[in-house]
């Protein structure tokens, strides 16, 4: 072969791996990086523990009975850290015969109202459990989900989800959380309208957080910078950043990493995050919200801090003490768990430790909202030594899905409603539950404002739909990284190139 011609071919190969190496170099090698098998094997610990205050499906609420929303955070929790397989399948199937105890007002004889909040969480947890959120307990959430949405005759709150209300049942309670949700469950269920996500990105100030109320001076505000000292608050933002790097809209990512940005400022020292109003002390819900949404946004060593924050707090039958029966669970901050350790996990105690571990235990695992169900979750290694596996909650086996709709037995109390005298549970705690429920003794409240759908009851479907194909938008996923695959491409293309020289050396 001539010689100009094998010249040819090294400067060909010599291009060739050097386009390959500059792409390599300008992608990023991975998004979401896997948490340390410490802190996997304490989320799933937590998990475990949550599985155990289960109870045919359903976690309960301060009262007794059922608390919907609770079970619904219990049940992302369990789906985030991969145990339980059979309590979530409870859980799964009695959220979704219950529908309308959690969306509506209907177990209170106040019919005709339909929480916009409420129904888009019940859109993304089907979704993140890998049910069909078009019939799901018989429900196509992802079309209710969409005719609560406000419509362009709406003006700033286009593409806000709204309450379908009544003047019995109060006004429109949607907040930031839910706009989230709502971004979140279209996202995984077939796709986002654009104005739901720049929506959300208006409820963001210009230094990057988020408020959580839309309205202002009781009436709907234009943006969070239109509303004058704007509370900015550590849990939406961390919902908000989430949903944003779950959707592929114009401006969704440029807003998320503005709010990542602004969470990092608002750490603490030990790695924690504090909420707003009465709960801007340290506490495990905000710092596992916030954790996990940082991890999302690729902010590893701050969401690796916020980690360490929550295993601090963390029941082990090392540090348990009174409590040592109880490992895995999270207390809210460290007076709670303190008190434990002391005394054990009182009863009227035990509703505010099972909602901060459900919640906590998110910044534990560091799945992404966006990820849940879609990725496998991190398996971990063994328990470390001194932080072994719960030996009081043993994950439920034995528990099948219940079939038809079952009736709810007592009282159904709703998350967030007011805690007896005397709990532990502080006014307006976060919850991924944030929607308000009205007292068992509703008032007259004003009519719709003109941005809320016409209050009618939605139809149940009839018949099951093959549901959207979930899709992940641009957030991160996890496993190998590009760059493996761009260098045994590489290899195979100048492997090639060489044999072929040889090929025609021989022929010549």
């Amino acid at each position: 072969m001539p010689t100009f011609a094998l010249r040819r071919v090294g400067v060909g190969l010599g291009v060739a791996t050097a386009t390959a190496l500059a792409v390599i170099a300008a992608t990023p090698l991975g998004g979401v990086a896997a948490p340390s098998p410490p802190h996997t094997a304490a989320a799933r610990d937590a998990a475990r523990w949550l599985a155990g205050e289960y109870a045919d499906g359903v976690l309960p609420g301060p009262f007794g009975g059922a608390d919907w929303g609770l079970s619904i955070d219990g049940a992302i929790a369990l789906a985030a850290t991969g145990v339980a397989g059979s309590t979530r399948q409870a859980a799964t199937a009695q959220i979704a015969a219950h529908v309308r105890s959690y969306n509506s007002y209907d177990d209170w004889g106040i019919t005709g109202f339909t929480d916009g909040g409420a129904t888009a969480k019940l859109l993304y947890v089907a979704s993140a459990v890998g049910a069909d959120p078009t019939d799901f307990g018989g429900w196509d959430l992802r079309a209710e989900t969409l005719s609560l949405i406000a419509g362009a005759d709406s003006g700033h709150q286009h593409g806000r989800i709204t309450s379908r209300t009544t003047a019995e049942s109060g006004s429109d309670p949607s907040n930031t959380f839910d706009q989230s949700f709502a971004v979140l469950g279209l996202v995984r269920s077939g796709g986002v309208p654009q104005e739901s996500v720049d929506f959300l990105i208006r409820q963001q100030c210009a230094v990057g957080g988020f408020r959580l109320y839309p309205d202002a001076d009781g009436a709907p505000s234009a943006s969070c910078d239109a509303q004058r000292n704007a509370t900015l608050d550590v849990d939406s933002t961390a919902m908000a950043v989430q949903a944003l790097l779950a959707s592929d809209a114009t401006g969704a990512d440029e807003a998320a990493q503005r709010g990542a940005d602004w969470l990092v400022a608002q750490q603490g020292a030990d790695g924690s995050f504090g909420g707003s109003g009465p709960t801007s002390g340290a506490n495990s819900n905000s710092t596992g919200l916030a954790g996990q949404a940082l991890a999302a946004a690729g902010r590893d060593a701050e969401a690796a801090r916020a980690a360490q924050a929550l295993a601090a707090l963390q029941l082990t039958a090392g540090n348990g003490g009174a409590a040592a029966a109880e490992a895995g669970a999270i207390a809210y901050h460290a007076a709670t768990l303190a008190e434990a350790v002391t005394n054990g996990i009182g009863e009227n105690f035990r509703d505010q430790w099972r909602r901060a571990t459900a919640q906590a235990l998110l910044g534990l695992a560091q799945v992404p909202l966006g990820r849940i169900g879609l990725d496998p979750p991190p398996s971990g290694e063994p328990t470390p030594t001194g932080s072994p596996k719960p030996t009081g909650s043993p994950t439920p086996t034995g528990s099948p899905t219940p079939t038809g709709s079952p009736t709810p037995t007592g009282s159904p109390t709703p998350t967030g409603s007011p805690t007896p005298t005397g709990s532990p549970i502080p006014p307006g705690a976060p919850s991924l539950t944030a929607s308000p429920v009205p007292s068992t003794s509703p008032t007259a409240a004003p009519t719709p404002s003109a941005a809320s759908p016409t209050p009618t009851s939605p139809t149940p479907i009839a018949s099951a739909t093959s549901p959207a194909p979930g899709g992940g938008g641009r957030l991160p996923t996890t496993g190998a990284a590009i760059g493996t695959y761009l260098l045994t491409a590489l290899l195979l293309l100048g492997g090639g190139a060489v044999l072929l020289v040889l090929g025609r050396r021989r022929k010549a």
